[in-house]
């Protein structure tokens, strides 16, 4: 499953967020459900929700129909989350 996936990704997918510097990851696919994380430009994008559901989604149902959803799993680095706790705790 995971190589008709990437097919997809690396033929439908790809093109499109590298045209707007960023990339995609494939993280887990279970019962019918695909998590990705966006990369690049696209991980914090303000339209990477209508990304996900209007590109991928839509490219990866259309070839595989044994997805039937596509989430974006979001994330923060680290690094974000140590800066985070250090203002918080000077806070306290």
């Amino acid at each position: 499953m995971y190589e008709k996936i990437s097919k997809v990704i690396d033929e439908k997918v790809r093109p499109y967020l590298s045209g707007h510097n960023g990339d995609i990851e494939v993280l887990d696919f279970e019962n019918g459900i695909l998590k990705i994380k966006l990369l690049g430009k696209c991980s914090g994008c303000l339209s990477a929700k209508y990304t996900v559901e209007e590109i991928v989604e839509t490219s990866l149902k259309a070839e595989i129909p044994e997805i039937k959803k596509v989430e974006l799993v979001d994330y923060l680095s680290d690094e974000t989350l140590d800066m985070a706790r250090k203002i918080l705790s000077k806070n306290k």
